[in-house]
This record gives C-alpha cells, structure tokens and sequence, in this order.
C-alpha cells in the first residue's frame, strides 16, 4: 500500500520561535556564524584575479526583545553571492547582513591567504610567497567602516650581535601584522611591500646560491631589533592619508633564545 504523501506544509504557519519575545532585557551585542569556508575572488593590483578559500564569520546585534536571530539568513547572503566575493563587494555584503537581519549593527569578518608571485634578487628566479590578510567590516548607524589586516614573515638580524661578535651575527624569521583602518582604498600588495621593506630582509618562496648570498649580506648590512621594525613601519603609517588609525605588531621567532621577542604600536590619526 502506498503511503500517502506528505503536504508541504505552509511557511506562514510554522511558528517562528527566534521571533519570540524574551523578558530578559539584555541585549546581545553580537551573535550569528563563525568559521564559515567559502570561495573568494581577490582583485590584484596588476588587475588580474586570486580565487582563494576565505573564513567569514558574521554578525549583528540583537535588540533585548528577541529571543534569536534568524541565523540562516547569514549563510543565504553568502551563498547569494556564489564566487563573486571581493573586495568591493566585500563592502556591500555588510550592508546587507546588516539591512536584511533588521539590525543596528553588524559584523562581517573574512580571512584567506593571498599569493604572490616574487623574483629572486639576482637570479630572477621566480616563486609564490603566501601571506595571511583579513578584512574586518563592521556597520554602525548606517556607516560602513573597513579594517585590514596583513601578516608578512620577514627577516630581522640582530644589531647587537653583529656589534659584539667578531664574525656573523645572529637572525630570525619574524612575522609582521598590520591591521589598518582605512578611509581610502588600499592595495593588499601596497601593505605588504611597505612591511618588507623595513625589515632586515625580505623573504622569497625560492633562492639560488647567488640570491642566498645577496639576502644574507642584505640583511646583514641592515640589522633591525624588534623595536626598530616596529617603529619604523609604524612612522611609515602614520604618513598614509588613507589611514585612521592603525597597530603594528612585530614578533621574532628567536634563534638562539626558546622564546619569541615582540613589540606593539596602536596609534589613531586624532593622537
């Protein structure tokens, strides 16, 4: 005998349970969904473009009168936009989370790994180097305002080793992190150049002998403590009209300590 088939039944009469009040009059500053993987399109600087993984996590407030918020409607936006993410439309898609869950303010975060195909000093041999970037939107009373983020490993070589040591001179691989608010648009490639610049040295996915020589002299010849990266990247920043605020965080992975140096500078345009 055949079962009878079961009828679809009507949306408007399935109780919306996020939709009821709740007597508890705390609200929520943000809640939604975190670690979400989803394709990405990242336009270059040479205009060309990056298909990349990136992890979103996104947000809005919740007013205390509710009990929930309508947690698929985050996925649905993303999904709207298939692989068509990118930086402009970066933009747009906080709006939206914003506009569609009925909120004051949201969140939208993404993080990827962005590739970049570098030349080898003397050789010109050619390799990708990956760096970690992240944007971070959020939206507060109608205005959208957009923070990024870039990760750079570099080398530092110690200056006081060099001074004291009658040959050689102790050095590291160090990760610089950037996170800058902007008010103007900013190429990732622009962060990252600027970082590598004044560190000891930068780095490359691929080196020769030649090119192996040239970064070690390189580098030795521009010895940088931690505090020296830090400021000097830093002095740099504060010269970018396109920048409200911003913080650099540089972190040496010691070669000849078990543990890591570090240094932080925050500053805001207004300081």
């Amino acid at each position: 005998m055949q079962e009878p088939r079961k009828q679809t039944p009507d949306l408007a009469s399935i109780d919306d349970v996020q939709g009821h009040p709740d007597t508890r009059r705390l609200r929520i500053d943000k809640v939604g969904i975190k670690d979400i993987r989803h394709p990405v399109v990242i336009r270059r600087r040479d205009g060309s473009d990056q298909h990349t993984i990136a992890n979103f996590s996104m947000y809005v407030d919740l007013p205390h009168q509710f009990k929930g918020t309508h947690m698929s409607r985050f996925v649905a936006i993303l999904n709207e936009h298939e692989q068509e993410i990118t930086v402009g439309s970066f933009r747009e898609m906080l709006t939206e989370v914003t506009d569609r869950l009925k909120a004051e303010r949201g969140h939208v975060d993404m993080s990827f790994d962005y590739f970049l195909e570098k030349a080898a000093p003397v050789s010109g041999v050619k390799s990708l180097m990956d760096y970690r970037v992240a944007f971070f939107g959020a939206r507060d009373g109608g205005r959208n305002c957009i923070t990024l983020q870039v990760t750079v490993p570099v080398t530092s070589l110690c200056p006081c080793s060099k001074a004291i040591s009658e040959y050689g001179a102790h050095n590291q691989r160090s990760h610089v992190t950037v996170t800058a608010r902007l008010n103007g648009f900013m190429w990732i490639e622009e962060l990252i150049e600027l970082i590598e610049s004044e560190a000891s040295s930068e780095l490359y996915g691929l080196l020769k002998r030649p090119d192996e020589k040239y970064v070690t002299e390189h580098a030795y010849d521009n010895p940088k403590f931690v505090e020296d990266m830090t400021r000097d990247i830093a002095a740099r920043l504060k010269e970018d009209e396109r920048i409200d605020w911003f913080r650099v965080e540089s972190e040496n992975f010691e070669s000849i300590h078990n543990h890591s140096a570090y240094a932080m500078i925050e500053r805001d345009r207004d300081d």
